[in-house]
């Protein structure tokens, strides 16, 4: 099982120091602006007195960019929060069989499978390559509408045995018009790792990665 990346606590913590920082600074400017009204005020001319109307609109001014920033102090701890939760939720994913959107699934001892979606019922061009993108399968095959499954026995174009890793498939179909339509394809697998140098966690099924939010179904062996 592998956890990597510490981006996002660093991340968090610069946040925090500048918005406390200047949290800081406008409160030393509060306290002068406190100040100098008062020695104003006692200082002021009894014959010429000054216009208390413009220190009362200095002073909410002030107050309402002070609370402002204390508004964004709060956010960035919620946020904080939030992305801690984010962590620890996607670290309980480690050992679960996911299905997720993706077109890059693995060949494990001779079986690779999709789950594939189709709009209506047509032929379907299918291609498959491997992870540095060289072609090893094309078939031509008749797909129904709605849900269904693609299997991979490994076999190549030239009748040899892929090796176990990392395949991509590609599927060009049309309806029975001849009209183009659309393939969607999902790919499932165990999770073995998560990866947080991204600002969205990415789980890990060996080399491929996939993000949280493209999970569709979990499901956990007892």
């Amino acid at each position: 099982m592998a956890v990597s990346g510490t981006s996002g606590t660093s991340g968090t913590s610069n946040t925090n120091n500048t918005v406390s920082g200047a949290t800081t600074g406008i409160a030393n400017n509060f306290d002068q602006f406190l100040l100098l009204l008062t020695t104003q005020l006692k200082n002021q001319s009894p014959l010429d007195p000054l216009d208390t109307n413009q220190f009362t609109a200095q002073l909410v001014q002030f107050a309402g960019v002070e609370q402002q920033l204390k508004t964004n102090e709060t956010l960035g701890s919620l946020l904080s929060l939030s992305a801690a939760g984010t962590a620890t939720n996607a670290v309980g994913f480690i050992g679960a069989k996911i299905t997720a959107d993706g077109t890059t699934t693995r060949l494990i001892d001779g079986k690779a499978e999709w789950k594939v979606n189709m709009s209506s019922a047509g032929t379907a061009n299918i291609t498959i390559k491997d992870s540095k993108g060289n072609v090893v399968q094309t078939a031509t095959k008749t797909l129904v509408a709605g849900d269904q499954t693609y299997s991979w026995d490994g076999t190549t174009s030239i009748g040899s045995k892929a090796p176990d890793g990392e395949y991509t498939i590609t599927i060009d179909a049309k309806n029975v018009a001849g009209e183009a339509v659309t393939a969607k394809t999902q790919i499932s697998g165990i999770v073995d790792g998560v990866d947080f140098t991204s600002s969205i966690p990415m789980l890990k099924i060996g080399s491929i990665s996939v993000p949280i939010d493209k999970v569709k179904s979990v499901v956990r062996s007892e």
